[in-house]
């Protein structure tokens, strides 16, 4: 493949070097200056609460299996309705919503702006707070899987209730959804993207009447807001509560989103949408379900959907299986993010990327992720075949993400915004220790199936662990054997070849050895045009970067320049339009008089001995996957020059 590979030679100290600096703890993303409009609010309903709002789908009806699976009393429900409250409460309102936000970088979220965030704050290399971001993204590629798996499955098996006998056609039904679902990701999601919030609004009305409507069912339930009925139903059944907490967990899977998606809203339309709307209308929701279940034991076996009139059960599973379409939807477009800033900070080769909208940032395909997830997706439903037992699967990627999100808000709380240690431990504490119980609870059910997901996070840490290593271990093998740029153009200056008019762009990802493509154009063409260019394309881990920190261009010779390109780990790189900024400098470049010069790299394993032979091949095929640094970079085609090279690996 081509020279520039995502800046391979920065890909590991991405994390250790310090992001530039980021608005105070507490400050508002720029993105939306503040404001929570209307709109915003109504746009996080459908891209950020999507998952955890289809959660009363399943959450009560899966903890109470375990609970009759154990013999619980019946009055067990309060307990673990105060579970499920109180939950939600310390994880979403309370890490969440009140700390976590405020954790933004340069006003992006997610495990890898939180890793960056750290970094910055630690100010020395951590290869092992690199590492936990790793484990973090490839959990959430795991839960990226089972999610659309669980919402939509879970969703058609209310046709049961309309059309008993039906539960044959579920599984097919579910696997013609996802199929459209994934099918559809290529012509992107803006028009579709407006009726999703107006859909979660009246899915969120619909949970808050449902559940107020049979709060007097039993008004017993009430004590569920009391947190020491929480700690008595553990207290009372030890370990026995164990498999019912890891149900309940089931209620905060989502969460992560608050802040993955922050930077596309802003972080008062997620805190305002959350404490309006979303949380209030949860909280009804296990209420009522809770109180009908009470008075109605043998309404336990599916209680969202019996707590709708016989009347209105067919248009609560339309609208619910829209819910869980958007829910999917939301995480499919999350992985597609995290796609991209993993491949930004050099974790993983280039993938073709797809703008799917010229009005709004971030809508993004990519091919090769969509495919992996529908085939994954569809690999699910047809092994476990119910929402049920799929459920053992569930939960697990989620609650480990969690706990690294714990992990990392510590550093940030401690060395970033100053906390004292009492203060930060006092309140992340309680909070970590009810993760690790959950973690613990979901592991339980590794031989039910919660293997897949964590075996699907091992692959991709693989991927991710070889692709870092091998493209450190090649490009030091590279600038070993190079000729440094410097003196090369030295030489050039004091005896040129023929010179030729124009301009040319070398592309490199290290700037202090000369460019095979260079070295290969003076030893076949033996030509130097006029002016040349040597650019190196490098990723920080800020989520963007000011144009006027864009550039930066230094004479190294009479016709050579070193050009240092930057962008941030959620821009897409542009190259040209990059370089036109390079006028203010005093450097015009004319798209007719520019030539871009490429290395094509065919990498032979077997003789090189960079790593062993299985991580070398591994490594080859994953390089051989990356997309072509035409598209990658946006050069244009018809200016484009590649010149071949092989290397032993």
């Amino acid at each position: 493949m081509s020279e520039p590979q995502s800046k391979p030679s920065s890909a590991a100290p991405a994390a250790a070097i310090p992001p530039q600096s980021g608005p105070r703890a507490g400050a508002d993303p720029q993105h939306h200056g503040g404001k929570a409009s209307a709109g915003l609010v109504m746009s996080c309903l459908g891209v950020v609460y999507g998952d955890i709002g289809t959660s009363p789908l399943y959450a009560l009806r899966e903890s109470l299996v375990h609970a009759h699976e154990h013999n619980m009393a019946e009055t067990a429900v309060i307990g673990i309705v105060s579970l499920l409250f109180w939950t939600v409460c310390l994880i979403v309102t309370l890490k969440y919503v009140t700390l976590i936000l405020r954790a933004d970088n340069n006003g992006e979220g997610g495990t890898l702006s939180l890793v960056a965030k750290a970094q910055g704050a630690l100010r020395r290399r951590t290869w092992w707070l690199y590492l936990i971001g790793i484990v973090g993204v490839s959990l959430f590629f795991g839960d990226s899987m089972i999610t659309p798996a669980m919402s939509v499955m879970s969703a058609i098996e209310g046709l049961e209730l309309v059309a008993p006998g039906s539960g044959d056609f579920v599984v097919p039904i579910t696997l013609v959804i996802v199929v459209a679902l994934f099918w559809v990701q290529r012509s992107g999601t803006e028009t579709v993207a407006r009726l999703f919030g107006p859909v979660m609004l009246a899915w969120f009305a619909t949970l808050a009447v449902l559940g107020a409507s049979h709060l007097l069912d039993d008004s017993r339930i009430i004590l569920a807001l009391n947190p020491l009925n929480a700690f008595r139903f553990i207290a009372e059944n030890g370990f026995g509560a164990l498999p019912v907490m890891g149900s309940v967990f089931l209620a905060v899977t989502g969460a992560e989103a608050l802040y993955a998606d922050m930077g596309h809203f802003g972080r008062k339309p997620v805190r305002i949408s959350w404490l309006a709307i979303v949380f209030p209308a949860l909280t009804l929701s296990y209420l009522g379900q809770g109180a009908m279940v009470l008075s109605h034991p043998e309404r336990a076996v599916n209680p969202f959907f019996l707590m709708a009139p016989s009347w209105f059960t067919l248009p609560l599973v339309l609208l619910a299986m829209a819910a869980t379409i958007i829910a999917s939807q939301a995480v499919i477009s999350g992985a597609f993010s995290v796609a991209q800033q993993a491949v930004q900070l050099g974790l993983l080769p280039r993938l073709e990327t797809q703008h799917t909208s010229d009005k709004q940032l971030g809508q993004i395909y990519l091919p090769k992720v969509n495919t992996i997830l529908m085939v994954g997706v569809c690999a699910l439903v047809l092994t476990f075949g119910s929402s049920t037992r799929l459920a053992s699967a569930y939960g697990i990627a989620v609650t480990g993400d969690m706990v690294i999100t714990s992990m990392l808000a510590i550093i940030v709380f401690r060395y970033a915004w100053g906390w004292r240690w009492p203060v930060v431990l006092g309140i992340m504490l309680p909070i970590l220790a009810l993760e690790l119980v959950f973690f613990y609870a979901n592991i339980l059910k590794v031989l039910d199936g919660g293997f897949i997901p964590l075996m699907f996070a091992a692959v991709v840490i693989l991927f991710m662990v070889t692709w870092l290593r091998g493209t450190m271990k090649l490009q030091a093998k590279l600038a070993a054997e190079a000729v440094p740029m410097q003196l090369i153009a030295d030489r050039l200056t004091e005896s040129p070849p023929v010179i030729v008019p124009g301009t040319a762009v070398f592309l490199t990802a290290n700037p202090r050895i000369a460019p095979p493509a260079l070295m290969h154009n003076l030893k076949h063409n033996r030509v130097l045009h006029d002016r040349n260019f040597i650019v190196t394309v490098d990723v920080q881990t800020t989520p963007r970067v000011p144009v006027d920190d864009r550039l930066t261009i230094v004479e190294l010779a009479p016709r050579f320049w070193c050009v240092h390109i930057r962008f941030g780990y959620m821009e897409q790189p542009n190259v040209p339009r990059a370089l036109a900024d390079a006028k203010a400098l005093g450097h015009k470049f004319d798209i007719m008089s520019t030539s871009y010069f490429l290395n094509r790299r065919s990498l032979k394993v077997g003789k090189g001995r960079l790593m062993p032979p299985w991580a070398s091949r591994l490594y080859a095929g994953l390089y051989r996957q990356s997309s072509e640094p035409t598209n990658f970079y946006r050069l244009p085609t018809n200016r484009v020059v590649e010149l071949g090279q092989q290397i032993n690996i």
